[in-house]
């Protein structure tokens, strides 16, 4: 070679002029960077430097991650701090002053959100209580479970509060609150009944387990109801044989809440 580039290098360096090339045996090829401008505001405008377009990444969103459209209407409040303004969404707000909100159908995803704001809340402070208001028409039996199951289990009380209806699954966590703490606004409605099951099918002995299995659900949320409101068994099973509607202040006089 006698000392001289090699010539794919001299012609990147012919090539390169006040431009930046890339050099190598390979070709050349010149770096470049994308920059977008931001939307006017004000009297600036102001250009930030981003990833080529083709290059930049995508957010997947699986089908049981997609956001209800109803959520975008949660409303936003800005608190004033001593470092200036932040703004929450209303209900994390409402978390720091340990309030949490049921008031949807109840199936894994709401259970595991009350259930990790319930162990957060203990973290923060074990001796202050939890507000749980409730306005929900029920749902799963196992997510309702964990729920009561993580309600029993962390130090803190946890006051229930009925707002709207309670019913199913929801009317035996209203049940489940803190002895003492347990309350409904007066024109809310409890509602208790067996457990249902739907789309049953499949072989004789498929629809024995499933039967099995729900009368098994059906003996544990009595227990559960039998433990929290005093009542009889035989008064519970009687009673949750159909829905058993009841006002406020018969709620109150049944056990299931301690004051209107």
């Amino acid at each position: 070679m006698g000392g001289r580039w090699p010539r794919c290098a001299r012609r990147s360096r012919r090539r390169a002029g006040s431009r930046r090339y890339t050099r190598g045996c390979g070709g050349t090829r010149r770096l470049t960077s994308s920059w977008r401008v931001l939307p006017f505001q004000g009297n600036n405008i102001s250009a930030r430097p981003f990833p080529p377009l083709h290059n930049k990444p995508k957010l997947h969103i699986m089908p049981h991650q997609e956001l209800d459209p109803r959520l975008q209407l949660v409303p936003m409040v800005v608190e004033q701090t001593n470092r200036g303004e932040r703004a929450y969404d209303i209900f994390s707000r409402l978390l720091k002053d340990c309030i949490i909100f049921v008031g949807t159908p109840i199936d894994d995803t709401i259970a595991n959100l009350v259930i990790a704001q319930m162990l957060f809340l203990e973290a923060e402070d074990p001796d202050k209580d939890i507000q749980l208001y409730i306005n929900s028409p029920g749902g799963s039996i196992t997510a309702g479970l964990a729920i009561y199951d993580t309600m029993q289990f962390i130090k803190p009380d946890v006051q229930t509060i009925c707002i709207g209806q309670a019913a199913s699954m929801a009317a035996v966590l209203l049940a489940a609150g803190s002895r003492g703490k347990r309350f409904s606004l007066p024109n809310s409605r409890i509602v208790i009944h067996q457990p249902l099951m739907s789309g049953l099918g499949g072989q004789a002995t498929d629809i024995d387990i499933a039967a099995r299995e729900i009368l098994r659900m059906r003996e544990r949320i009595n227990g559960i109801l039998v433990h929290h409101t005093g009542q009889p068994e035989k008064r519970i099973q009687e009673d949750t044989e159909r829905d058993y509607i009841m006002t406020a202040d018969q709620g109150k006089e049944y056990g299931i809440i301690d004051d209107v």
